[in-house]
């Protein structure tokens, strides 16, 4: 199924909270998400493909439509034609194939050197990102609910990164292994712009979404893996209600069972394993994670603990004890056991 970065809820928050341009927008993207969600992934079918270590990407403008992919405006090998969201989502493609690259020697996103696509100029005023199966696509944001949404490197990396967690664990996108799969995306988003960044667990912001929320907006990002529940609180968005842990554990039917909402429980346990581990998050959390999700042992229907046990196996079976315990108190502190 396509995934998107925006929430229902959010955009539920808007339609409620706001009138006029932002309100329309909003109610438009909503009906757009709610559309995409009951679609199945359209399979990769002919699709070219590049050698390892070596990324191929085009860039497509849908100009307003909701036509995809659109007009080819970049292809490999080609200069840049001065659009700034296709320059930006050109950028981060290739950043998101570095990092899977050269972290854990994958040939991008099915590990079988998947042409990265992206189509920029979606719909008019879309407030939404989102990954079909086959590509990458973006919305100008509403300027003033939202920025273009290819200015936020993680959003771009845990879009992609649903194509890893489909193509490796096919994590049912429900309830407990529905916000497994949403944390897996921020999680490795996290990284990639850490990684671009060199920053160490201790300097990383893990805010997911930084730069996307406009002017005026009282916020710092759409989630905070550290502290989750704090990203914004802004009349017109609403308090982000995200969980930090499973006293907190939100039981609902919308969102597919919480998969955005409960998807802050594990990431706050990412966040604590990294800060205990210190030094670069994905070389020894990231790299324990990366393994459980490519443990073919892991039921599709994994929930928090059960994911739990095998992040705190492969971080004992990869490094050693001690990375093991760290990661076992971190699960521990958000409650699950």
């Amino acid at each position: 199924m396509p995934y998107s970065v925006i929430p229902p809820y959010m955009l539920r928050n808007i339609i409620d909270h706001c009138s006029g341009a932002p309100q329309d927008s909003a109610r438009r993207t909503l009906t757009h998400v709610q559309q995409l969600m009951a679609e199945h992934n359209r399979p990769n079918i002919g699709v070219a493909t590049s050698p390892p270590g070596t990324v191929l990407r085009a860039i497509y403008d849908a100009e307003n439509t909701q036509n995809l992919p659109g007009t080819l405006i970049r292809d490999e090998g080609q200069p840049t034609n001065g659009d700034v969201a296709a320059e930006e989502a050109w950028n981060y493609l290739g950043i998101t194939y570095d990092f899977y690259w050269q972290t854990f020697k994958r040939n991008s996103l099915d590990n079988k050197g998947l042409k990265l696509d992206g189509t920029v100029h979606y719909g008019k005023a879309y407030q939404n990102a989102f990954w079909n199966g086959q590509q990458m696509v973006f919305g100008d944001g509403d300027g003033v609910i939202f920025n273009r949404f290819t200015i936020a490197l993680d959003v771009v990396a845990h879009e992609l990164t649903h194509g890893v967690t489909e193509t490796e664990a096919g994590l049912v996108y429900f309830q407990q292994s529905g916000a497994l799969n949403e944390s897996m995306s921020d999680v490795f988003g996290s990284l990639v712009k850490q990684f671009h960044l060199k920053q160490s667990a201790d300097q990383a912001d893990w805010i997911i979404g930084e730069g996307l929320l406009a002017k005026g907006i009282h916020g710092r990002g759409l989630r905070s893996m550290s502290a989750p529940g704090t990203a914004y609180d802004d009349p017109q968005l609403g308090k982000d209600p995200q969980p930090a842990d499973m006293t907190h554990y939100i039981e609902t039917r919308d969102d597919n069972g919480g998969v955005h909402l409960n998807s802050g429980i594990p990431n706050r346990a990412f966040y604590l394993a990294a800060k205990a581990l210190g030094g670069f998050a994905w070389e020894l959390a990231g790299q324990a994670w990366y393994d459980t999700l490519c443990d073919k042992a892991l039921p599709q229907d994994a929930d928090f603990s059960t994911f739990a046990r095998f992040t705190i196996e492969h971080g004992g079976k990869r490094f050693n004890r001690s990375v093991a315990e760290a990661i076992q108190s971190a699960w521990q502190q958000v409650g699950v056991t």
